[in-house]
C-alpha cells in the first residue's frame, strides 16, 4: 500500500524546542507538495489555576495572542520556502486538541518537538508528545529539540 502525504500538522508552541521540528516539517512539505496546518494550543489550564486579581481575559488574550505569533511565524517561514501553511489556534489540553484536529482534519503527518525529557522529570512533567503518540491514529513524526 502507497502512502500519500499531502497535509502535515506541524504542532508548535513558540518555544525554541519547537525550531527544529518547524524546519523538518517545512522541509517534508516542499519536497512532497503537502500543505501545513500551523497548530498552537492556549492551554489556559495553568492561567486558571492562579488566583488573580479581577477578570482572567487579559492573561487569556495573551497566552491567544502567544499562539497567534507561533503560527504565524510558521506560516511566514512557509512562505519563504512555497509552502502553503494555515494557522489554528485553538483552546485546551495541548495533546488532546492536536490529536483531535489531526482527526476532524484528516492529518496524515503530525510533526512536533519534544524536550527529550527522560526519567522522573518526564514522570513528573509529563511529555505532551508523548501523549499524542500514545492517542493518535496519525502517524507522529518528534523532532528532539535543543535542550
Amino acid at each position: 500500500m502507497e502512502y500519500k502525504i499531502e497535509k502535515i500538522l506541524i504542532a508548535t508552541d513558540g518555544s525554541e524546542y519547537t525550531e527544529k521540528a518547524i524546519e523538518y516539517g517545512l522541509s517534508l512539505a516542499k519536497l512532497l507538495g503537502a500543505k501545513v496546518y500551523a497548530l498552537c494550543v492556549a492551554d489556559i489550564a495553568p492561567a486558571l489555576s492562579v488566583p488573580l486579581e479581577g477578570s482572567l481575559r487579559p492573561v487569556l488574550e495573551l497566552i491567544k495572542n502567544e499562539c497567534m505569533e507561533a503560527t504565524s511565524e510558521v506560516r511566514e517561514r512557509g512562505e519563504k520556502i512555497g509552502v502553503e501553511v494555515e494557522c489554528v489556534v485553538r483552546e485546551g489540553k495541548p495533546a488532546s486538541e492536536i490529536v483531535k484536529f489531526a482527526e476532524e482534519n484528516e492529518i496524515d503527518l503530525i510533526v512536533m518537538g519534544t524536550l527529550g525529557r527522560g526519567g522522573l522529570e518526564r514522570i513528573l512533567l509529563g511529555s505532551v508528545a508523548e501523549r499524542v503518540i500514545r492517542t493518535s491514529k496519525v502517524p507522529v513524526m518528534v523532532v528532539r529539540g535543543e535542550t
